[in-house]
């Protein structure tokens, strides 16, 4: 089957997760950092070693910092810069969003970025899923150009989404495309496909590590309470083979 039947795209924040994932069936990379708060703009050392080792595209997340989606100006500075740097090294897509004050799609930052982006695809991420009118969004996105929303249907889980995301499909048709993200697995992507005809899904499919060292000091806190220095999240093998093959497999039944 022809990959361009259907998006499995995985998000990856280190190299050994690229490639576990574009090892297993992944058809695509988002490229970030810091998975572990939702996703920040990845190095561009990463993103070099990353594009060196795996073939499949990759979309680079763009996102300063932690927290909502109302910038500064000196962020969004940094956000004009990325895409340029970006776009100058070769990646496939770029993933950003950014919302005004009162919870709509900032339109004119978005499209000076779109402007700077030229041809690349853009992805508007789950800053979506924080809008105040999710549809008045969707169509400032497809006004904007944009080619991809990633979207729960603006809750924790795609799952919990449901109603929502079947309504946005509906509303988007072909443009833009409806890229279902947040708690996707293998049932899902059935459920979802045979329900809804969905066959764009984004998923990280992390498991949790115990870190290497056996030297631990428990006095030292490096980050934010709650989050352990010895663990590592890393994309699972067999969660992405386990999506891939069952993607697969609904859409060639389907076809038959």
């Amino acid at each position: 089957m022809d990959v361009q039947d259907y998006t499995l795209e995985c998000c990856v924040d280190s190299v050994e997760s690229a490639v576990i994932a574009a090892e297993n069936g992944a058809t695509r990379l988002e490229l970030c950092s810091s998975l572990i708060t939702g996703g920040l703009t990845p190095s561009l050392a990463l993103f070099r070693e990353v594009r060196r080792r795996v073939s499949i595209p990759i979309h680079v997340l763009l996102r300063p910092r932690f927290g909502d989606f109302l910038y500064s100006e000196g962020e969004f500075a940094v956000l004009r810069e990325e895409v340029r740097l970006f776009c100058s090294e070769g990646a496939n897509g770029l993933v950003f969003g950014l919302l005004t004050p009162d919870g709509a799609l900032d339109e004119p930052r978005m499209a000076e970025l779109m402007a700077l982006a030229g041809g690349v695809r853009v992805t508007l991420h789950r800053a979506f899923d924080m809008c105040a009118d999710p549809f008045a969004a969707l169509e400032t996105a497809r006004r904007l150009g944009v080619h991809t929303i990633l979207t729960s249907g603006q809750q924790n889980s795609c799952s919990q989404g449901f109603t929502l995301l079947r309504q946005l499909l509906q509303a988007a048709g072909d443009c833009p495309e409806i890229l279902v993200g947040s708690g996707v697995n293998a049932a899902v992507i059935r459920t979802f496909y045979e329900q809804l005809g969905v066959s764009c899904f984004h998923l990280s499919g992390k498991t949790v590590l115990e870190s290497g060292m056996r030297w631990r000091n428990p006095a030292v806190s490096m980050g934010a309470a709650g989050i352990s220095e010895y663990t590592v999240w890393r994309t699972d093998a067999q969660t992405i083979r386990e999506a891939a093959n069952t993607l697969q497999s609904v859409m060639k039944s389907n076809k038959n």
